[in-house]
């Protein structure tokens, strides 16, 4: 793994991979720099051993406020769309991570930093997490894809609340509404996340990703597209390896050794 000037990198468990924004002077906002090297990581994973990832933010006070506003303070019309399109490949890099990705938010995450968070595939939050899309309190809106993401998690009535008023909620309300999977005590965020992460990796990799792209594909198609696209995915699984030794496994009552192939 790389080294990194805005993320921390580290492999607590076999195959789970935790990835920390360690911005924290900035309340972990993404900068030109950050963007460049989330999108960086993520695009080299694809052929990694990594099996599932955790993403947080440094310390408690923050996940990540979103982007750097400081950087962007007297950017000019040309400049601020260059650097969007960092932020795009970034944020197009997390969501075509062929492997699941967790969230846990252990602060605020507002604006660009909720986004992030809704990229995931799915997020713990801690109780004092907060969530908020302030983006049209600034004479501008989303643009890492929130209006379609938290409209898919919370519905759209719901998405056009919190977006048009730009009002924060809360990680119970998150949880009610279906963004946050899990609330957390703060100290046992991460330990809760990583144990989750441990036991995806510890399923056959091939069909975890194939899972996540049945999931995801299928959800922009019909019912019968999207059940489709699961067969086609089931199908690629008969040839394989661990197909085989899982069901030996069984058989032998003992724990599969999944190499993904």
């Amino acid at each position: 793994m790389a080294a990194y000037q805005t993320l921390l990198t580290s492999e607590p468990a076999g195959h789970v991979l935790l990835v920390t924004l360690n911005r924290p002077q900035a309340a972990n906002a993404f900068d030109t720099r950050m963007a460049l090297e989330l999108g960086e990581l993520f695009q080299g994973l694809s052929d990694s051993p990594v099996r599932c990832v955790v993403l947080t933010g440094a310390g408690e006070r923050a996940f990540c406020a979103g982007a750097d506003l400081k950087e962007r303070d007297g950017m000019t019309d040309a400049e601020w769309a260059a650097q969007h399109k960092v932020f795009e490949a970034m944020g197009q890099a997390l969501l075509a991570a062929p492997m699941p990705v967790i969230g846990a938010v252990n602060g605020a995450a507002f604006g660009g930093g909720c986004e992030i968070a809704l990229l995931c595939d799915f997020l713990y939050a801690a109780e004092t997490a907060r969530f908020a899309l302030t983006e049209v309190t600034l004479g501008i809106m989303p643009g890492l894809g929130a209006t379609q993401t938290l409209s898919r998690a919370a519905g759209t009535r719901r998405a056009k609340e919190v977006i048009l008023t730009g009002r924060p909620f809360t990680a119970a309300q998150a949880l009610q509404w279906g963004v946050a999977n899990r609330v957390c005590e703060p100290g046992r965020l991460l330990e809760e996340a990583l144990e989750t992460a441990g036991r995806i990796a510890a399923n056959a990799p091939l069909a975890v990703r194939a899972i996540k792209h049945a999931i995801g594909s299928g959800a922009d198609h019909g019912l019968g597209r999207a059940m489709e696209i699961e067969l086609e995915q089931y199908e690629r699984l008969f040839p394989t390896g661990d197909r085989l030794e899982g069901v030996r496994a069984f058989n032998e009552k003992r724990k599969p050794v999944f190499r993904g192939e």
